[in-house]
C-alpha cells in the first residue's frame, strides 16, 4: 500500500501481476517498488506492453514526477537497482496516476495506448542502450521498434 499527499492509502499493485520479457518473469510490484523509491518520483505504475517482432512483453512505466526528477539519473539508478530484463524499456511521464473509486489503479487505458506516440500526448521515452539513456520516443523510433530494427 501507499499513502498519497492527501493522506489516502491505496494499493500500488496486485500481487501476481507479472509479464515475461527476455525469458524472465518480471513482477510489476517489485519493479514499481524500486521506481517509487527513486528521487523525483511521486507515483508509478508498471506494466508489460506487446512489442511487434519481440517475444513477451517489454516493461513500461507511467510515472508522476516532481521538480527533483532527472531522467538521466533515473536511468542510472534503474541500471544499478534492476536486472536488465526488469528495467522498463518505455517511460511515460504523466501528471498523476488515475485511480478508481476503490483506489485501484486504472491500468486498462495505459495498456490500450501501449507505447504509441500517436495515442499518447504525455512525454514518452524509450531506452536506448547505444546511448545508455532514455530518449524521446519519436514516430521514427516507433517505426523502427515496430519493424524490429530497434533493439530493445
Amino acid at each position: 500500500m501507499r499513502q498519497d499527499g492527501q493522506g489516502f492509502y491505496y494499493f500500488v499493485d496486485r500481487i501476481g501481476d507479472t509479464y515475461r520479457w527476455k525469458g524472465e518473469n518480471v513482477s510489476t510490484s517489485e519493479v514499481g517498488a524500486v521506481i517509487a523509491a527513486l528521487s523525483g518520483v511521486d507515483d508509478v505504475v508498471v506494466y508489460g506492453v506487446a512489442v511487434p517482432k519481440a517475444e513477451g512483453r517489454a516493461g513500461m512505466c507511467a510515472i508522476a514526477v516532481n521538480e527533483k526528477f532527472d531522467l538521466t539519473q533515473f536511468r542510472r539508478d534503474l541500471t544499478q537497482r534492476l536486472a536488465d530484463y526488469a528495467r522498463p524499456r518505455f517511460v511515460r511521464v504523466i501528471a498523476n496516476i488515475e485511480l478508481t473509486e476503490t483506489f485501484k489503479i486504472k491500468k486498462q487505458s495505459l495498456l490500450i495506448q501501449n507505447f504509441d506516440p500517436e495515442k499518447i500526448a504525455d512525454p514518452l521515452y524509450v531506452d536506448c542502450p547505444d546511448k545508455d539513456s532514455y530518449v524521446t520516443l519519436t514516430m521514427e523510433c516507433f517505426a523502427q521498434i515496430r519493424n524490429g530494427s530497434w533493439k530493445l
